[in-house]
């Protein structure tokens, strides 16, 4: 272990005289604002100011420099000393701090990445170790550099299941490059939390879980810099430091005190100042240190198929096995491309890409939270093209990762298999029937619904360069190819797949529902009654033209069908797109109630949404 060299007595001043400016910032930023958390803020000032002025190496005109340690602020409601530290540090000025919170300043009330020193937004407590887990788990495995992660935690967001799913991951892989301190003030938002100042019950589960665990006065500058030495230079584990504490830490008469969560300190705030001020004995700033240029250089633009979709005409592929055929081939073209799993590989189909690239797959187990996380760490600062598969259903576990993922401006790419009640004898516990309604509600998200082999690599390839969240649904059965392997593809276009000059409906599907749609078309035009049938291809961005123009077509008379309940999916999409429109009827086919164990087929003519029923429908509606 590489010796300990102890600060001067000078620096150890100069450290001491940060974490005060620091408070002072918070408390006078706040008050500019009259809302924020300063005695959050209070609690953590050492530990801000031993990271950002002692032990962190980053750059100040380039924060996001590949190459610069990676810092995640857990605690989301103590933005205000993190934007405090970046402006003692010299990236903007004081009086730019002071318009926290305003409706023209991107210094919001929690961090988001509108700031170019934030890498994800945090907040919604309990998300920031998994994200620090990618960060590190990328810098070790994938990058080889030299960059370190800290990601400070307050102690009541430790009650979150998913901060255990992270800390479980660092532990697993060995993750030595990663550093989280809990700051133990014992104070929640509106009561004392569970554990209070009991750092040791801290420090044992921590250790339980094999990580170096230790315990440390957070107010003690000289033990913050002793501790984050001995982090930095472990090997073969995390460190915690569990760093106990006080909420309002140096405020008169509020320091330790309840019901001073979330409140400026108003009149209060002058006479705090003077007292914090009053410890600090000199103006300098400690410089941060040298940063390590060892993070290789990276391009993530312009990811091609390394070979095009392979199928014959008719032949029967699931959609899930093209998702892991196509990632594969992703992989071979370039090698930032990597994939995330949830125990689900062999379901999903990921395992097709570890096969092909076992170095760049990550098995994340049965954690779908920190799953999440994990990729939105690893897709941070353009390192990597994360693509995350799990059932469909269990993505909704991680609803609130994903939603946080959308405001931290991630490119992570979802695929969700075992859509809908057509997976069969599982059960309604596999079945997602309320993901594409999660995903469509997701800004700048694009949902797609491959409905063969051949679009579901394109899908795939499409994702891989689109900027934002994308979710591609999966399908279980086997359905038939139906286009050309030189079929192109574009994200908001749908494809009319059977049509004639005097179609009397339009029926509108995806996935397997379209190829039920295809098949009522043959039944209905025996019966001399013929349907135009649209294949969405992607649900959001929809393809509102050809959707229109085929209604008009069709005497405006559309019928959806989707293997999904009636909420959200696509029915009340395509509803969307004809509001406002005259002469357009819209009759819906969906799942309606919680489905059964089945056949996929039996069940699929249970709910109405096979083509039977499509038949049934569009008879009446042209009767």
């Amino acid at each position: 272990m590489a010796a300990y060299h102890r600060p001067d007595q000078v620096r150890i001043q100069a450290l001491k005289d940060m974490a005060n400016k620091l408070r002072i910032l918070s408390i006078k930023c706040t008050n500019a604002s009259n809302s924020g958390h300063p005695t959050s803020c209070c609690s953590c000032a050492e530990i801000m100011s031993v990271l950002f002025f002692n032990t962190m190496r980053y750059k100040v005109s380039f924060p996001r420099d590949p190459s610069s340690d990676r810092f995640i602020m857990s605690k989301g409601h103590c933005a205000p000393i993190l934007y405090s530290a970046w402006q003692l540090a010299g990236l903007f000025s004081e009086s730019d701090l002071m318009n926290l919170r305003k409706i023209d300043s991107d210094l919001e009330g929690h961090p988001t990445p509108r700031l170019n020193f934030i890498d994800v937004a945090t907040g919604s407590l309990g998300q920031g170790l998994s994200v620090g887990c990618g960060m590190a788990y990328s810098g070790k495995y994938f990058d080889n550099a030299s960059y370190r992660v800290y990601c400070l935690m307050g102690d009541g967001e430790t009650a979150e299941g998913s901060i255990w799913e992270a800390v479980a991951f660092a532990s697993y892989y060995k993750l030595d490059n990663l550093v989280a301190i809990v700051d133990v003030n014992r104070l929640g938002q509106s009561e004392p939390t569970s554990l209070r100042h009991d750092v040791e019950s801290y420090r044992k589960r921590f250790d339980g879980f094999g990580w170096n665990a230790v315990i440390v006065d957070g107010h003690d500058i000289e033990e913050l810099c002793r501790a984050m030495h001995e982090a930095n230079v472990i090997k073969g584990r995390p460190t915690c430091l569990i760093a106990k504490t006080l909420k309002g830490k140096g405020i008169p008469n509020i320091e330790d005190e309840e019901n001073w969560h979330g409140k400026a300190l108003g009149g209060k705030a002058e006479e705090a100042i003077k007292v914090i001020g009053s410890l600090i004995e000199n103006s300098s700033i400690p410089a941060p240190q040298p940063v390590v240029d060892d993070a290789p250089s990276v391009s993530i633009s312009g990811i091609k198929l390394s070979d095009s979709p392979n199928y014959k005409l008719g032949e029967k592929v699931a959609t899930r096995v093209a998702y892991g055929t196509a990632l594969a081939k992703l992989g071979h073209a370039n090698n930032r491309v990597i994939a995330l799993d949830g125990d689900t590989k062999n379901s999903t189909f990921a395992i097709t890409f570890k096969k092909a690239h076992p170095d760049r797959y990550i098995e994340c187990f049965i954690a779908e939270q920190n799953l999440v996380g994990v990729a939105v760490g690893c897709a941070t600062r353009d390192r990597h093209v994360a693509f995350v598969s799990t059932f469909g259903a269990f993505f909704s576990r991680a609803f609130d990762q994903i939603r946080m993922g959308a405001i931290s401006q991630t490119k992570v790419n979802f695929c969700g298999s075992h859509a809908g009640i057509s997976i069969g004898e599982d059960g309604p516990s596999q079945m997602a029937l309320e993901d594409l309604a999660m995903f469509r509600t997701i800004p700048g998200a694009v949902v797609f619904y491959p409905s063969d082999a051949v679009s579901c690599e394109r899908a795939i390839e499409l994702a891989a360069n689109h900027n934002g969240i994308t979710f591609t649904r999966s399908s279980r059965p086997a359905t038939p190819v139906l286009y050309a392997n030189d079929e192109s593809f574009e994200i908001g276009k749908a494809k009319v797949v059977v049509q004639s000059d005097n179609d009397a409906v339009t029926v509108i599907g995806a996935g397997v529902t379209l190829h039920e749609a295809i098949s009522a078309a043959k039944t209905l035009k025996g019966e001399g009654i013929n349907i135009r049938v649209v294949d969405l291809f992607t649900l959001k961005p929809i393809d509102s033209e050809t959707i229109l123009a085929s209604a008009r077509a069709t005497n405006g008379k559309i019928l959806t069908v989707e293997d999904h309940y009636y909420e959200g999916g696509i029915g009340e999409a395509v509803a969307g797109v004809a509001c406002g429109e005259n002469g357009i009827t819209i009759r819906r086919l969906a799942v309606d109630k919680i489905p059964r164990s089945g056949p996929g087929s039996v069940l699929m003519q249970m709910f109405g949404i096979d083509s039977t029923a499509i038949v049934k429908a569009v008879k009446e509606m042209v009767a």
